[in-house]
């Protein structure tokens, strides 16, 4: 059978260049796709749990609208949450947000 196990001293020799930069070049090129996905899932989990909570309701209660308002309250909730954990927000490919956040990179101030 294959060992997948590495030595510490087969670690310790291997390039740490090589593998920090080969770390670095695959996050920094599905950052986008992993924050969809995590938007996705907290608006559509949001949804499911919240309706499944409503359609529990609806059942005890014998109404029929509670499901529905669920549906709305999972769907902003969610869409609350991707918010507060900085997900829908918009970055620059550097990684930095666009809102200005000191002196203009060019020496201009505004200063008179």
């Amino acid at each position: 059978m294959f060992n997948h196990k590495r030595s510490s001293k087969a670690t310790s020799t291997a390039g740490s260049k090589s593998a920090g930069s080969a770390d670095a070049a695959g996050d920094g090129n599905d950052g986008g796709y992993n924050a969809g996905i995590a938007v996705f899932s907290y608006i559509i989990g949001g949804i499911i749990v919240w309706s499944l909570i409503g359609w529990g309701l609806d059942n005890l209660w014998g109404t029929r609208w509670i499901v529905l308002l669920g549906a709305l309250l999972g769907a902003a909730g969610g869409f609350y949450l991707s918010h507060m954990h900085g997900l829908t927000s918009q970055r620059s490919s550097s990684g930095e947000s666009n809102a200005d956040s000191g002196p203009s990179k060019d020496g201009d101030s505004n200063a008179k």
